[in-house]
């Protein structure tokens, strides 16, 4: 099978030096990524994904892949393989030199290496096929072996030519690949990445069962099988974890440097519980998950799911005592940047986001795209948005305004922001953002609707900020129901972190008599000024305008009562 070829040496099964610290695990990788990542991945962030034809052509790039469809055309019409199904040594030279496998430094090993590699995951995807030889296959062969007596010729032939390779279904699917049908060639490419991922896990696992004298051979083998499956759950689990750090790591990165994580982070974040930051106690687990996933990390960067810059080999103590030490001082960041890269660095390609968006739909996940909420007008946009637990508003509304003109978009999201239900603030709030977005052109679409007494407390605040002069003043019960909107909408977004909306709650306080304030708040015909006065209550600093807020709520809770709602 496909990455069958990888051992385990003994450095890849030791550890790193002990003296290695938790600075250097994290070279020059911010140290508050541990406090982003939620251990459980529930929830999958929406991603991009360039487009079929880009993946496919991807695809056939990644040398291994593209090795084991060049060894399907050169076995054509057939090879005789021996008894294990395999080339044999005489016919891999003769593959590695005909597909040109063979390094500048000549060395075989390596080239023979790639032939085996190639062979196996052929095989396993049907781009070859092992049957048994016919009649007109063993003709030739005995034809080229006409210089022998007749009996060692029969033999050698009978024997070599048992069972032979031929190009497969898979290869036939695929055709010509200059016209090859990219979601064919992606579908490829993902058996390919199952199939690797799979060997990779399978290499891994290191299975030691005791000997127990007062167990049967029964015993033994039940016990030896079900240790092998909890291995083996345990090493996938590492391995599809990793993996999702990795995507989501693709998904709220900028640039390609923020994509890349270091082996070490990414370790501290699969051992570290939720919510807390690694300490030197962890750092045995730490550099364990890091020893464990180095060779499975090069496994997938083989078959194109990951750039990965493996664990420096120097690093790993030598069982003669003869340990490398590495000491940072810290001093320079390139240096840590250069430090870190010797324990690893990965991040997924694009056919790699791709690969586990796959994984995580066919594992019954949500697994989003950006720009999916952006397909309609802006009453879906901002129903989508408001409506989905895993999406990136900025980056939907960035994709929705793609080609529309700013201040037709700008009248759109407006209108489409009007309304009293229970999402209507988050909308508003979301509107604001687009008009960020489309800047000063927005702003003619923004005027009109200073008179909306839904809108106008977006629109005054919009303009202020734009350094619009000369803007009505609010009315008293206007400016009232928009505090109460925009503190609502902050209260219902899930994205808002608890000290953002401390800071709102007390720009709303902190000019105005808060007894007359909340007085005036508790009547305000919104259907979250309960919620509102009672969070105020909740989190506002000050305990009198806590207390205030509290009473006022309580009021606000009887009216709706009286009023049915």
């Amino acid at each position: 099978m496909a990455g069958s070829s990888r051992k385990k040496s003994d450095s890849s099964s030791g550890s790193l030096p002990a003296d290695v610290d938790l600075e250097t695990l994290y070279g020059a990788v911010g140290g508050d990524a541990a406090d982003d990542e939620d251990a459980e991945l529930i929830v999958v962030p929406p991603v991009r994904l360039l487009p079929v034809a880009e993946l496919a052509a991807a695809a056939l790039r990644v040398p291994l892949l593209a090795d084991a469809i060049r060894l399907a055309h050169w076995v054509a019409p057939f090879r005789p393989v021996d008894q294990w199904g395999e080339l044999g040594a005489e016919l891999e030279t003769q593959a590695a030199l005909a597909l040109d496998l063979v390094p500048d430094d000549g060395d075989a090993d390596v080239a023979l290496a790639r032939v085996a590699e190639a062979w196996s995951l052929a095989v396993d995807l049907e781009l070859i096929e092992v049957s048994d030889a016919t009649e007109s296959d063993r003709a030739p062969a005995a034809d080229a072996a006409g210089t022998a007596s007749s009996d060692t010729a029969s033999s050698g032939t009978e024997s070599a030519a048992a069972e032979v390779a031929r190009p497969g279904v898979g290869l036939e699917a695929l055709g010509d690949l200059e016209r090859a049908d990219p979601e064919t060639v992606l579908d490829v490419w993902e058996t390919a990445a199952s199939i690797v991922a799979g060997t990779a896990v399978e290499a891994e696992i290191d299975l030691g069962v005791p000997d127990d004298p007062s167990r049967t051979a029964e015993d033994e083998s039940e016990a030896e099988y079900a240790e092998l499956e909890e291995a083996r759950e345990e090493t996938q689990g590492l391995l599809d974890d990793a993996l999702q750090v990795l995507y989501e790591s693709s998904a709220f990165a900028a640039t390609e440097a923020e994509e890349t994580v270091s082996l070490g982070v990414l370790a501290a974040l699969l051992v570290s519980p939720e919510g807390q930051d690694p300490d030197e106690e962890m750092l045995g687990d730490i550099t364990a998950v890091m020893v464990a996933l180095d060779p499975m990390l090069q496994d997938l960067a083989a078959i194109g799911m990951v750039d990965y810059s493996p664990i420096d080999p120097t690093l790993f103590e030598e069982e003669d005592g003869g340990d490398e030490t590495v000491v940072l001082d810290g001093a320079d960041e390139e240096l840590n940047q250069a430090q870190a890269a010797r324990f690893g660095m990965a991040r997924l390609t694009p056919l790699g986001v791709h690969g586990v968006r796959q994984w995580l739909l066919a594992d019954g996940y949500q697994a989003p795209l950006v720009g999916e909420h952006a397909r309609g007008d802006a009453v879906e946009l901002l129903t989508g948005i408001c409506a989905s637990s895993n999406v990136l508003p900025q980056e939907e509304i960035r994709e929705w305004l793609i080609g529309r003109e700013p201040l037709a978009a700008a009248a759109e999201l407006l209108a489409a922001s009007r309304g009293n239900d229970l999402v209507a603030p988050v909308k508003r709030m979301f509107c604001g953002a687009a008009l960020d977005q489309l800047g000063a052109p927005a702003a003619p679409a923004v005027r009109e609707v200073l008179a909306d007494p839904e809108l106008a407390g977006l629109a005054t605040a919009w303009l202020t900020g734009q350094g619009t002069p000369d803007l009505p003043e609010l009315s008293r019960p206007v400016l009232l129901w928009s505090q109460i909107d925009a503190i609502a909408a902050q209260l219902i977004d899930s994205a808002t972190e608890e000290e953002g909306f401390r800071e709102l709650i007390l720009r709303v306080t902190e000019s105005q008599r808060t007894e007359e304030l909340f007085a005036e708040l508790w009547r305000v015909d919104h259907p979250y000024t309960t919620a509102v006065l009672e969070a105020v209550g909740e989190l506002h600093p000050d305990k009198s305008t806590a207390k205030e807020a509290r009473k006022a709520a309580y009021k606000a809770r009887s009216k709706a009562g009286s009023q049915g709602r």
